[in-house]
């Protein structure tokens, strides 16, 4: 009978894989070894591994070269980073190694934009999309960095009043794009997502606010659903369904050239997950090709924003096992030395699953278990795996540490949790490790943030020393 953790993974997946391999009875991930890891830093521990961002950049690339040369698509592909899935300067730095543009969402994006053009890294060539909804200090942010002469700066219309607001703050000509307000799935809350504008009134908001205005060039049309890019009769409707706005408004409007099909590429999650990535890019540019052709305009060129898929997979989490609680008959609980709300919100905010494995202990017998994190919250669990629907583990032993990875969590976890602020039930944010490589190809790691220690966390509450 095969009762060994690495047996239940090759029974249940095809390992090792690309970026998953056993050596010595521990896990390598991308070639690191992780215990060497955890033993030179400790645990709990996050890391970035940065070459993986160029990585899928470039891969996103070629796909999209394939599938352009392949349908003899006249238009450019644009690859657009979208800032808030994470803004940290080592994730921007080497995202910008590949000739790539920068989507942004809020007033302070604009910031980072011009700390990064001052270090060099973009230039006014460099094409600046900026979504979101507008009010007074990201209007200022975008005028001020169009009027210094950033004229690759885009920001796409989300309301009606925008226009307006940006002509006031903006010095001479100026070019937009507008959102379309997609319609979502029956699944969810709502009819139509709040961003953006409808698909019927883009035609009449264009001629009635942008057509006649000799200062004012809709340049793109931005389309994103928020289900991602699927190969589902969904997301075709949808996009045929913005195509036709676009060959609608190209009828009209000769200035508009681009079309931007957002992002939405999913990230592994699982060690079964499949995704033809090559298969939909050649569909996608095949279906913008067919629907031009059709209408008889110009095919647009093509931009996108994928945030997750550019930085998610660079990401990891490591955390021990610290005890285990036998709450009753079935059910045991490994406590780990974290908090997945504190470090993993998505994992209690949206159900998110990433790919988990234990890190070492392979050639030991495995058991199902549930994992808890350490603050009294009782969402604070993580109970199943993406397609297995339970947790295996190595047996806990108080004289063998365990210690287990959550992969692929590079993107929005850090934000959404708070970076450097306060943690939930004061639980420390754990240390952050940079891996990179350097020119002969050897790993380099160092420490990006310390973990939080008590004086952080007293200033922050206000009980500085002395007060």
């Amino acid at each position: 009978m095969n009762t060994k953790y690495s047996d239940l993974i090759d029974q249940t997946y095809y390992f090792p894989q690309e970026e998953f391999k056993l050596e010595e009875n521990s896990l390598h991930f991308h070639d690191i070894d992780l215990m060497e890891l955890v033993e030179k830093y400790g645990a709990p521990l996050k890391f970035t591994y940065l070459p993986k961002i160029s990585e899928n950049i470039g891969r996103a690339k070629a796909w999209f070269k394939e599938a352009i040369e392949k349908h003899d698509y006249k238009g450019k592909y644009n690859y657009c980073y979208c800032t808030k899935s994470s803004h940290f300067e080592h994730v921007l730095n080497e995202a910008l190694k590949n000739d790539i543009h920068i989507e942004t969402s809020s007033a302070f994006d604009i910031n980072i934009v011009e700390k990064l053009k001052a270090s060099g890294k973009i230039t006014d060539d460099t094409y600046v999309i900026c979504n979101g909804f507008k009010r007074d200090q990201y209007i200022s942010n975008i005028s001020g960095l169009i009027n210094s002469g950033h004229r690759n700066c885009i920001p796409i219309i989300d309301n009606y009043e925008e226009i307006d607001l940006l002509s006031e703050n903006i010095n001479g000509d100026f070019e937009v794009g507008i959102r379309i307000a997609s319609e979502e799935e029956p699944k969810f809350e709502f009819y139509t997502s709040r961003l953006g504008i409808g698909y019927k009134n883009i035609v009449p908001f264009y001629n009635q606010k942008i057509k006649d205005d000799e200062r004012v060039n809709l340049k793109m049309l931005h389309f994103f659903i928020n289900t991602g890019i699927r190969d589902t009769a969904y997301y075709w409707n949808e996009l045929n369904k913005c195509l036709k706005v676009y060959t609608s408004l190209k009828k009209v409007c000769p200035s508009l050239d681009s079309l931007n099909i957002g992002g939405g590429f999913p990230i592994k999650n699982s060690l079964a997950f499949d995704y033809d990535y090559a298969y939909m890019v050649d569909e996608i540019i095949n279906q913008i090709k067919l629907a031009c052709e059709e209408a008889d305009v110009d095919v647009p060129h093509i931009f996108t924003e994928f945030g997750s898929f550019t930085v998610g997979e660079s990401g990891g989490a490591i955390y021990e096992i610290l005890y285990q609680k036998q709450q009753n008959d079935r059910e045991k609980w490994n406590m780990i030395n974290s908090s997945f709300i504190t470090t993993l919100p998505d994992t209690w905010a949206i159900s998110k699953k990433f790919v988990m494995l234990a890190v070492n202990r392979w050639n030991e017998e495995y058991e199902r278990v549930l994992l808890g994190g350490l603050t009294c919250d009782s969402d604070d669990y993580y109970n199943s795996e993406q397609n297995t629907n339970a947790i295996y583990l190595p047996k806990f032993r108080r004289d063998k540490p365990l210690y287990i990875g959550f992969f692929n969590t590079g993107a929005y976890q850090e934000t959404i949790g708070g970076f450097g602020g306060l943690q939930h039930c004061l639980i420390p944010q754990p240390k952050h490790i940079l891996i990179d490589r350097d020119e002969n190809g050897a790993l380099t790691t160092e420490v990006f943030s310390k973990q939080q220690n008590v004086e952080d966390m007293l200033n922050i509450l206000g009980y500085a020393s002395g007060n």
